[in-house]
């Protein structure tokens, strides 16, 4: 199957379309835009009618499949729209998708949008029937690190002229909120008729938008970027986060990283870390935290966890956003002013 990124779709879709377009992800922006883009090429092509499907328990599939054979000579081109359940097909929806895809031809768009695609999901006999027909676009929200390029492309797409530095304050501001950040730079573009994009201007229109979940927070740790970590955790607390929930995340990777310095003297890293199901997607940052946080630290952090254990279980309603913040110090090994600058 091909993977065409987002940015990339316009192009594809100038050289023609393919009976089936798969949309994995949860980013709203992402999404729309992917979706509008295929909609806008099918009609080009002649696709007037639009047909949506949700799978679930109460799916036509009869009225789904009439859809697809219906090839007389005054029938229109059409596209089919299909919304998989969050946790993807069941059995029985399975069995139906290998139906459906051997009944696709030209004058039917297939376009499906899925939350997430499993390694299980991409090995199943419907998958692999798709596969023949398919281009997959993947729609999931930009992690930190790649959020820089796509501001600088999407600005440049824009006739904006974006400083570094403007980048990185807006990735500060709108990090995790990709809808929100696509409309101040639209914003921006009005603001500054001459394309020019400079950090004052920039700083006195935009607002924090940002949104991190307890993830973000435990990585930036693990990453040892203490003024990113203390941002996240300020975002957080005044979203009115639960606290608890913040600490259990990272209770799970300090006992991961207690097994890790304790044993690599005696087993390779990387076999350890397949012991403890490490995803591939972090064991850098757990080896960078390694290399950066000695055994003393994480005594330290292992000390400061148990005492918010004791503090929550003698008085659950009690702040201990304090801790949490001195947690993040912790790891970063560094002493940073809670009203710190840009990441």
């Amino acid at each position: 199957m091909i993977k065409i990124y987002p940015d990339k779709l316009s192009t594809q879709l100038c050289k023609g379309l393919h009976a089936c377009y798969l949309l994995i992800g949860n980013e709203p922006l992402l999404l729309q835009e992917s979706a509008d883009k295929i909609r806008a090429a099918a009609t080009s092509w002649g696709f007037e009618e639009h047909l949506n499907f949700t799978l679930d328990i109460n799916t036509n599939w009869e009225d789904l499949f009439g859809s697809c054979q219906l090839l007389s000579l005054f029938a229109r081109r059409q596209i089919i729209t299909l919304y998989f359940p969050e946790t993807g097909p069941n059995s029985a929806m399975a069995h139906q998708l290998s139906k459906l895809a051997s009944l696709l031809h030209s004058d039917i768009l297939l376009v499906c949008h899925m939350i997430k695609l499993t390694k299980a999901q991409q090995n199943s006999a419907w998958f692999k029937a798709f596969a023949a027909y398919a281009i997959l676009v993947p729609c999931q929200t930009l992690e930190h690190r790649q959020l820089p390029s796509w501001i600088a492309t999407r600005a440049k797409s824009m006739k904006l002229l974006v400083e570094d530095e403007v980048i990185q304050v807006l990735c500060y501001y709108y990090e995790g909120n990709m809808l929100a950040l696509a409309q101040a730079l639209e914003r921006l573009s009005l603001i500054c008729p001459d394309g020019k994009l400079t950090l004052p201007r920039v700083e006195e229109a935009v607002s924090d938008e940002a949104r991190f979940t307890a993830f973000h927070w435990v990585d930036a740790m693990l990453g040892g970027k203490g003024k990113r970590a203390l941002h996240i955790l300020h975002k957080l607390k005044n979203e009115d986060s639960e606290p608890v929930i913040l600490m259990r995340t990272l209770q799970r990777d300090v006992m991961t990283l207690l097994h890790l310095q304790r044993y690599q003297t005696h087993q390779p890293l990387r076999l350890l870390m397949d012991q403890r199901c490490i995803l591939q997607t972090r064991r850098t940052l757990f080896i960078k935290t390694l290399q950066r946080v000695d055994s003393t630290r994480l005594q330290q952090a292992i000390h400061l966890l148990a005492q918010i254990e004791l503090i929550l279980k003698k008085d659950y309603g009690q702040d201990i956003w304090p801790q949490l913040e001195t947690l993040s110090l912790i790891f970063c090994h560094q002493h940073f002013p809670t009203n710190c600058a840009y990441v």
